[in-house]
C-alpha cells in the first residue's frame, strides 16, 4: 500500500525547534520530489518548502527562510525531514507532506500525486 506518514508535530514555544519526519511506504520515495505544505485554520494550504530529487535543490517559502530546512535522511532513503528552528506562533498549522513522481520541487501542489495525513504543529507559550 502506497502512502506516506507525518509524524513530529506537537506544542513548542515561540524560539523553540521540531523536527518533522515524512515516512513513505510502498514505494521509493528517493524518485520523487518532495513537498511541504501547511494549511492553518481559515487560511489556504501554502508551500513551505520543496526539494528536487533531479538536483537536489530546496526551496523555502520566505516566511520560513533561514528557519526551516528540508532533507533527506542519508541513511534511510525513504524518510525526509523538516527541521523548524525559532519557531513563530504564525508557523501553527497542520503541516503536510507530498511526493511528486516528476522529480522536480514545485510550489504548485497538483503535482504531487502522494499525501500524508498530516502532523498538527502549535506555537504557543
Amino acid at each position: 500500500q502506497v502512502q506516506l506518514a507525518e509524524s513530529g508535530g506537537g506544542l513548542v514555544q515561540p524560539g523553540g525547534s521540531l523536527r518533522l519526519s515524512c515516512a513513505a511506504s510502498g514505494f521509493t520515495l528517493d524518485y520523487y520530489a518532495i513537498g511541504w505544505f501547511r494549511q492553518a485554520p481559515g487560511k489556504e494550504r501554502e508551500g513551505v518548502s520543496c526539494l528536487s530529487t533531479i538536483d537536489g535543490s530546496t526551496y523555502y517559502a520566505d516566511s520560513v527562510k533561514g528557519r526551516f530546512t528540508i532533507s533527506r535522511d542519508n541513511a534511510n532513503r525513504n524518510t525526509v525531514y523538516l527541521q523548524m528552528n525559532s519557531q513563530k506562533r504564525e508557523d501553527t498549522a497542520v503541516y503536510y507532506c507530498a511526493a511528486g513522481a516528476t522529480g522536480w520541487a514545485t510550489w504548485d501542489p497538483t503535482e504531487y500525486e502522494y499525501w500524508g495525513r498530516g502532523t498538527q504543529v502549535t506555537v504557543s507559550s
